[in-house]
């Protein structure tokens, strides 16, 4: 999975995955302390609970990841029938610069960005249009991003395996919950080139408000 996961998801899109797992499996948590029953029959509804949290999610994800695959295609071709019936080269060019330069406008002065749409639009002009159907790629990054989201809280599910008090392994459960989005903000920092324990530190501070939220609005 170090390898198969990478090769569909980039950085960014795999620390969202896991971030999205995390503060799930937190906003379960924390939820389920005010309505958990005492003894054994609480732990064991607890470890299933959380298990099928993380499974349902997990699959929610998957599907929003295809759709999404199957929206940004749907735009992709729109683009390029607009521009292969656009009436002349600056309106291709135009369009190019529309869609295609806003992401490089920072790195690219006036002239080279000219000369960039320009170089693209004859390519353009002559490519197929490929159909907006759903492709292997798609289902390989839907199963990756349900892996991360199922896979990357399940850590938090030991406690309830290990103890038998389930208001103490909550609170167990917690703090494995922080530490894990304290390692993701740390692995995080060397894409970034940030402080590692600063990234870390911060994304605990962002995950909790963000569930601290979710709780408010009855999430």
């Amino acid at each position: 999975m170090k390898r198969y996961v990478p090769r569909y998801l980039d950085p960014a899109s795999r620390l969202g995955e896991i971030l999205f797992g995390l503060i799930m499996a937190l906003t379960f948590t924390l939820g389920a302390g005010l309505t958990v029953d005492e003894g054994r029959a609480g732990v064991r509804e607890l470890l299933i609970a959380a298990i099928g949290c993380n499974l349902a999610w997990g699959i929610i994800d998957a599907v929003m990841y295809i759709m999404n695959c199957l929206t940004v295609r749907t735009g992709k071709m729109r683009l390029v029938e607009a521009i292969q019936r656009a009436p002349n080269t600056e309106a291709g060019v135009r369009l190019i610069q529309d869609e295609i330069e806003p992401e490089l406008q920072e790195l690219l002065g006036p002239e080279q960005s000219e000369s960039l749409s320009r170089s693209i639009l004859p390519h353009v002009a002559r490519a197929p249009v490929a159909g907006k159907r759903l492709t292997k790629e798609d289902l390989h990054g839907a199963f990756a991003c349900f892996w991360l989201v199922f896979v990357s809280p399940l850590p938090a599910a030991v406690p309830f395996l290990v103890f038998s008090e389930p208001r103490f392994a909550l609170r167990i459960s917690n703090l494995v919950l922080i530490a894990l989005l304290f390692v993701a903000g740390y692995k995080w920092a060397k894409y970034t080139g940030t402080h590692p324990v600063a990234t870390g530190s911060a994304m605990v501070v962002i995950g909790l408000a963000l569930v601290g939220i979710a709780m408010l609005l009855g999430g």
